[in-house]
C-alpha cells in the first residue's frame, strides 16, 4: 500500500518564503568560489582597421592576468573568469549583427590565448549595442553584485551603429551589476563625439582612448634571463592526465611560442603568469588536480597516468605528487620574487620615458580602481 506525504500549511509557507528570498538574492545561491571572483568579458572590434588592437590583446593578455593576480578579497586571491567576443567582422553573420561569442567564461587562460591568436580582421559593421547586449544576456554572470563584473569593449567606429540601441544595452548591463568600460582606438575627443564616453557613463564605467597601433618598446630587465630559465623548469612539473591531457599540454607549449612570437615582454609576462593562482589547469594537469582535491588515485586508471607513475601504489603516487608540488612551488616563489624586483626596475625606467596608453595600461588601471571600489584589495 502506497503512502502519500502530506505537506503541512507551515511547510508550504516556509518553502515559498525560501524561494522568494532566493529569488531576490537575500540568500546567496552561488558556490563558495563565486563569492570570491572576478568576471571580465573582452569585446574586440575585428574590422579591417583593428589589426593593431588584436596584436595588443595578444601581447598584453598575460600582463593583465599577472596584475590581477595581485588582487585579493577577504585575504584570498579571487578566481579570474574571462570571456571573449569579436564584433564588426564582415565574415560573421549579418543576421547575428556581425558578432560572435568566441569563448564563454573560463579559467582556461591558454584557451583564451589560443583564440586571440586565431583572430583575423575583415570588413566592418561595428554594432556596439548588439555585442554588449549579447554578452550581458548570454554569459553566466554571477547574481552576486558584490563581485566585480566588467565588460571592456574596444573599437574605433561610432558607438551608436546598428539596430540595438547602445543606451538600452548599457542600462541593461548596469541593472545586473555589470560595469561597461569603453576603449576608443583614436583621438580622445573623437571618441566622446561618437558616443563611446556616453556608453561607459550609462553603465558606471570608464571611457578611455588608446593608440591601437602603438608598439611598446621592450625594456630589458636584469631578471629576464633567470625568469625564462625557471619557466623551462616549471614546464617540466606539468603532468598531463586523462583523454585530453596531452592535447592540453601541447596547447600550453604552443601558447609559450605564441607569446614569444609577439615580443620579449609578452614572453616574459607569459612565464610570470604560471607563478600566479590564476593559472590553473586542474582539468589536465595532475598536480593542479591533486592540489584542488579532484584526483582520487584509488580510482584513476594507470593508462591515464604518465608512464613513470604506472604501477605505483596510491600512497606512492601521493608522495610523488607532494614532491613535485614542492618543486613547483619553489620555482613559482623564485619567479614571484624576481617579478617584484623586475616591476620596480621597469617602473623606474618608464617614469623616465613617458608614453601613450596601450590596451593593457587602460584595462589594468581601470579594473584595479573598480576592484577597490568593490571591496577588493588591488595594488
Amino acid at each position: 500500500m502506497k503512502t502519500r506525504f502530506k505537506w503541512t500549511f507551515k511547510q508550504i509557507i516556509l518553502i515559498l518564503v525560501f524561494l522568494f528570498l532566493l529569488n531576490i538574492g537575500f540568500i546567496n545561491s552561488q558556490s563558495n568560489n563565486e563569492s570570491n571572483l572576478i568576471q571580465m568579458a573582452i569585446l574586440l572590434d575585428t574590422s579591417n582597421s583593428m589589426d593593431g588592437l588584436i596584436d595588443q590583446a595578444k601581447s598584453n593578455l598575460w600582463k593583465i592576468v599577472n596584475e590581477l593576480a595581485t588582487t585579493k578579497k577577504n585575504g584570498e586571491n579571487p578566481i579570474l573568469e574571462v570571456a571573449l567576443y569579436e564584433y564588426g567582422n564582415d565574415g560573421l553573420s549579418q543576421e547575428k549583427n556581425y558578432l560572435r561569442q568566441i569563448v564563454p567564461f573560463t579559467t582556461d587562460l591558454d584557451l583564451i590565448s589560443e583564440e586571440l591568436f586565431n583572430l583575423s580582421t575583415n570588413g566592418g559593421q561595428e554594432y556596439c549595442g548588439a555585442v554588449i547586449q549579447k554578452a550581458v544576456k548570454d554569459l553566466k554572470w554571477t547574481k552576486n553584485n558584490k563581485i566585480l563584473k566588467v565588460i571592456f569593449i574596444a573599437g574605433n567606429e561610432p558607438f551608436d551603429q546598428g539596430n540595438i540601441d547602445y543606451r538600452d544595452s548599457s542600462k541593461l548591463a548596469i541593472s545586473r551589476g555589470i560595469i561597461v568600460n569603453t576603449i576608443f582606438c583614436g583621438d580622445l575627443q573623437n571618441g566622446i563625439t561618437t558616443k563611446w564616453k556616453d556608453g561607459a557613463d550609462l553603465a558606471d564605467g570608464t571611457y578611455m582612448n588608446i593608440n591601437q597601433n602603438l608598439t611598446e618598446e621592450y625594456i630589458k630587465a636584469p631578471q629576464d634571463k633567470e625568469i625564462m630559465v625557471l619557466n623551462q623548469q616549471l614546464n617540466k612539473t606539468y603532468i598531463a592526465y586523462g583523454i585530453e591531457g596531452n592535447k592540453k599540454k601541447e596547447l600550453q607549449a604552443k601558447q609559450d611560442k605564441n607569446a614569444a612570437s609577439m615580443n620579449q615582454e609578452a614572453e616574459i609576462q607569459r612565464a610570470i603568469s604560471k607563478s600566479t593562482k590564476n593559472y590553473v589547469n586542474s582539468s589536465w594537469d595532475l598536480l593542479d588536480g591533486y592540489e584542488q582535491g579532484i584526483i582520487d588515485f584509488e580510482k584513476i586508471k594507470d593508462k591515464d597516468l604518465p608512464e613513470e607513475m604506472r604501477g605505483m601504489t596510491a600512497k606512492e603516487k601521493e608522495n610523488y605528487m607532494k614532491k613535485l608540488l614542492n618543486e613547483r612551488k619553489e620555482i613559482q616563489d623564485k619567479i614571484k620574487k624576481l617579478n617584484e624586483e623586475r616591476k620596480i626596475y621597469i617602473t623606474k625606467v618608464k617614469q623616465e620615458n613617458a608614453k601613450e596608453d596601450s590596451l593593457d595600461d587602460a584595462i589594468i588601471r581601470v579594473i584595479k580602481k573598480q576592484a577597490n571600489e568593490k571591496g577588493y584589495q588591488a595594488k
